[in-house]
């Protein structure tokens, strides 16, 4: 027998199934969640807070010694039979207290329980059963932590390290339920020594949220939130319930050097292009170069680099082909690459259907597509993109 080659007498597998069968929470392998409690944020935004199985908190602790701030976690849920599998983000930090949770005995058993908590908007199917009718102690299977809406992933922030320069300024831009990536990431951010600035724009009010974030503008000075009710002209910014570029510029931030996150519907992300398109910042510099995106909900924004502004309607695109490789097949596009393949009655991956969740995620070969989210071009070679968020902007070849 060769050195060094050491086989397994019981395969892992193999314990996990039978331990499966005898409580569907163990797993050697498998990350699963069970869930422990609910509580209401605002009107239409829910949390779950579950306790993490030994699978999870020893994967998770290997990868990246918890999670960041703006990551999420694909759920995949059982519904009368059939699986499902959504996307939602996760609430707060690893090992940090939750702030709606008064109770220090509470508090205690949370964090002896090594708990994870994600925020949900009830809206749906899946949404729905986990909020309103998922027993207490149901158990679900997951993924780890996810996603590149996180502080590490912006150029700014990476250059600033690198050169150990002082924390540049972020702005947080939300819509709605967009909120619920923000939380770790604005704690986090506070924590590394950010001058941070909030938007929250909403329907709702929320005494939770609201308690959040005046405790962090106790604790950090540099610490500055806007809460934008558009029933309520006494919160807007320069006098419109819209985000705008009068009211960016009213918040007197150096917004060459800012990085914004933002992360909500199609219409606020299309005022937010709109109004950096709007906004001028010295030679060879876009503010809408410092904009990264999370977005919810399926309608697509028109791009016109030529103006430089976001319209939300359909996308006049002129048709191209599309070739997957691997499966010798070909469909012609003048939509989303993914819807334009379901069109042509052939199935790609896919998730959430809206740049988040990642499953659509493949490898271009060859061609030019253009993000519908963010209006940037790809170039021409070998890169990994998202089929449900691209149009083809030339003939694109797909490893597939």
């Amino acid at each position: 027998m060769a050195n060094g080659y050491r086989p397994e007498i019981i395969q892992r597998a193999f314990v996990d199934f039978i331990g499966s069968r005898l409580h569907p929470f163990w797993s050697l392998t498998t990350p699963k969640l069970r869930l422990i409690a609910r509580y209401t944020l605002s009107d239409n935004l829910i949390a779950l807070r579950f306790e993490t199985n030994r699978a999870f908190k020893q994967q998770t602790s290997e990868m990246m010694g918890g999670w960041q701030g703006g990551q999420y976690l694909d759920l995949r849920v059982c519904i009368d039979g059939v699986y499902h599998q959504r996307s939602y983000s996760i609430v707060g930090l690893a090992h940090q207290p939750l702030w709606w949770l008064d109770d220090a005995t509470e508090r205690h058993t949370a964090d002896q329980r090594h708990t994870v908590t994600i925020a949900i908007k009830p809206q749906g199917l899946v949404s729905d059963y986990l909020t309103k009718q998922m027993p207490l102690a149901s158990v679900v299977d997951t993924s780890l932590p996810l996603g590149n809406f996180t502080l590490e992933q912006t150029s700014i922030l990476r250059q600033q390290i690198s050169e150990n320069k002082q924390p540049s300024p972020l702005l947080f831009i939300a819509g709605g339920s967009g909120i619920t990536p923000m939380l770790g990431l604005i704690t986090q951010a506070l924590s590394n020594g950010h001058q941070v600035t909030l938007l929250h724009y909403s329907r709702t009010v929320s005494s939770k949220l609201q308690h959040q974030w005046q405790q962090l503008s106790d604790i950090y000075p540099d610490f500055i939130y806007y809460l934008i009710h558009t029933e309520d002209p006494t919160t807007y910014l320069a006098v419109t319930r819209y985000l705008s570029a009068e009211g960016l510029l009213s918040l007197n931030l150096p917004l060459a050097d800012t990085q914004i996150f933002a992360c909500g519907s199609q219409a606020l992300l299309a005022g937010l292009y709109k109004a950096a398109a709007e906004i001028t910042l010295p030679i060879d510099e876009q503010l809408r170069d410092k904009i990264i995106v999370e977005n919810f909900g399926n309608a697509l924004a028109n791009v016109d680099n030529d103006s430089n502004q976001i319209f939300d309607k359909t996308i006049p695109v002129e048709e191209h082909t599309v070739y997957l490789r691997s499966r010798q097949r070909q469909f012609v596009s003048d939509t989303t690459i993914l819807t334009a393949a379901e069109n042509a009655d052939i199935r790609l991956a896919y998730g959430c259907r809206q740049g988040i969740c990642q499953l659509c995620r493949c490898n271009k070969v060859s061609g030019v597509v253009k993000n519908v989210q963010t209006g940037k071009v790809s170039g021409d070679g070998y890169e990994s993109i998202q089929t449900c968020i691209n149009i083809a902007m030339t003939d694109v070849v797909l490893d597939v």
